[in-house]
């Protein structure tokens, strides 16, 4: 399987969730967590659930090895935990945490947000909109993977205009954690997806406009916690 697509569907191998097709000898350990990644994304491993490094690396035709350097990094990130001589168990993250994970990003990115719409000449803002059109395209496929990464790619670009890079990692990180759209509006399904993916084209619509009224209103819709839904 190629890094940047939608995993197939999780076979159970010798009593494991195996993961997608064998990936290319090029540049494999980038592969494998690029795989690894989508089959986080769309939930094709199972939260709760630990896969051994050497059964992962079996389904994707390499060794053990880059799937632990993968699978490492993965743990870096929060996604996974590391099971002492089992493997690695996927983070099976409850509504609690993962509101206070939402709480935390609009507590970070909505006031940059509202603060580069007062800021950022309006002509700018054009060069956001081929980011925000691969969120769309990728909600109306449904494709839960390509939405997650495109959505983290607006995101960054958006936040890049603040010209601060630790902002910009943080938040990027904290979306790995907790990915839009935010939790309590039924992630992965389509119409969910699409009406995140329209907020990001209004949005910049709104900024383009200098319209603050309703960029005010759009990211408070944006980033609402699913305690204030």
């Amino acid at each position: 399987m190629q890094a940047g697509r939608g995993p197939a569907r999780v076979e159970h191998v010798h009593g494991e969730a195996a993961v997608p097709p064998p990936v290319h000898r090029y540049s494999v350990r980038g592969q494998v967590l690029g795989a690894l990644r989508d089959a986080l994304a769309a939930g094709e491993l199972v939260p709760g659930r630990v896969y051994s490094a050497p059964a992962l690396g079996a389904s994707f035709g390499v060794s053990a090895t880059p799937v632990r350097e993968a699978m490492q990094r993965l743990a870096a990130e929060g996604a996974v935990e590391v099971v002492p001589n089992r493997g690695f168990r996927i983070v099976e993250r409850g509504p609690r945490e993962l509101a206070e994970l939402a709480e935390v990003r609009a507590l970070m990115e909505a006031p940059v947000v509202l603060r580069l719409a007062r800021t950022v000449p309006a002509c700018r803002w054009g060069t956001l909109r081929p980011l925000a059109e691969a969120t769309v395209a990728a909600a109306a496929t449904g494709d839960r993977s390509a939405y997650t990464e495109s959505d983290r790619a607006f995101h960054r670009a958006l936040l890049g205009f603040a010209r601060n890079d630790q902002l910009v990692a943080l938040a990027d990180d904290l979306h790995r954690r907790c990915p839009g759209p935010l939790p309590g509006t039924a992630p992965g399904r389509p119409a969910n997806l699409r009406a995140d993916a329209a907020q990001h084209t209004a949005l910049l619509d709104a900024l383009t406009d200098r319209d603050l009224t309703a960029v005010r209103a759009l990211v408070a819709e944006h980033y609402r916690s699913p305690a204030d839904a």
